[in-house]
């Protein structure tokens, strides 16, 4: 199950996006909100951004492999989730648009690959 061993990497690096979220927090002395502090708020639209596209995108891909997806083509739609993720942390942590939109290209074509997969295989 290559899916599975993508989203088990996905999960921990939500666990790290967690983390700094957490981590700012402490240091800044910010229990709810962002107390418009700009670090903080860039470390929790990268968490959220992450959780509002990466659910989605794994259950695609996961019913993608399901469906019988070469294993080659799971490795490199789910490869690149990942490090679209990561690109587009960097991206907003750094306040570097380039990243950001790398991240979001490859969030973006992973989900629509693998929707269009899904709608072609799904009579084969």
């Amino acid at each position: 199950m290559i899916v599975s061993t993508y989203a088990a990497l996905l999960a921990f690096y939500f666990i790290y996006l967690s983390y700094n979220v957490i981590k700012i927090r402490r240091s800044e002395q910010v229990s709810l909100g962002d107390n418009a502090n700009p670090q903080l708020q860039r470390a929790i639209r990268a968490h959220a951004n992450f959780m509002e596209y990466v659910p989605f995108a794994v259950i695609l891909l996961f019913l993608a492999e399901y469906q019988g997806l070469a294993s080659h083509y799971c490795n490199l739609l789910c490869g690149a989730l990942l490090v679209g993720r990561v690109f587009h942390n960097l991206g907003i942590v750094e306040n570097n648009l380039k990243y950001r939109q790398i991240g979001t290209i490859a969030t973006f074509l992973v989900i629509i690959i693998s929707a269009l997969l899904l709608l072609i295989t799904r009579n084969s």
